[in-house]
């Protein structure tokens, strides 16, 4: 089963040949009291995500893990081999990210409190 052991707050969005998207907690991040591009999201690509449109990927391309607090504002992305690599990667940053151990403001130029406020009490870095 792909994403085995997923976090509990995470969803798995899409789930195609070449890229996979895994959604936290869209019943929070629903565009009501969060805009709806706030939603964090962990994609994973075959090649690039910012590659054009139309550009087909190569077997050697690596696939690629990125984490999403919004469409401009992501952390690094982490390349693997394989899929199911990239897949067992992207289940472990989940984790790390609903259990508080990402350091989401880090990734900002512009700080969002209440956002901010709101993923520290769903990961429990509230205190």
């Amino acid at each position: 089963m792909a994403f085995e052991g997923l976090a509990d707050d995470w969803v798995v969005w899409s789930d195609e040949s070449e890229k996979a998207v895994l959604a936290y907690r869209p019943d929070v991040f629903d565009g009501g009291a969060f805009p709806a591009p706030c939603l964090p999201t962990i994609y994973l690509t075959k090649g690039r995500r910012s590659r054009h449109p139309g550009t087909r990927t190569r077997p050697s391309d690596p696939w690629v893990v990125t984490l999403y607090l919004e469409p401009e504002v992501n952390r690094s992305p982490e390349e693997y081999d394989t899929r199911a690599a990239a897949e067992a990667g992207a289940v472990e940053l989940a984790e790390r990210f609903a259990d508080g151990g990402i350091d989401y403001r880090d990734l900002y130029q512009v700080p969002r409190e209440g956002y901010f406020g709101k993923l520290d009490e769903l990961t429990g870095r509230g205190d």
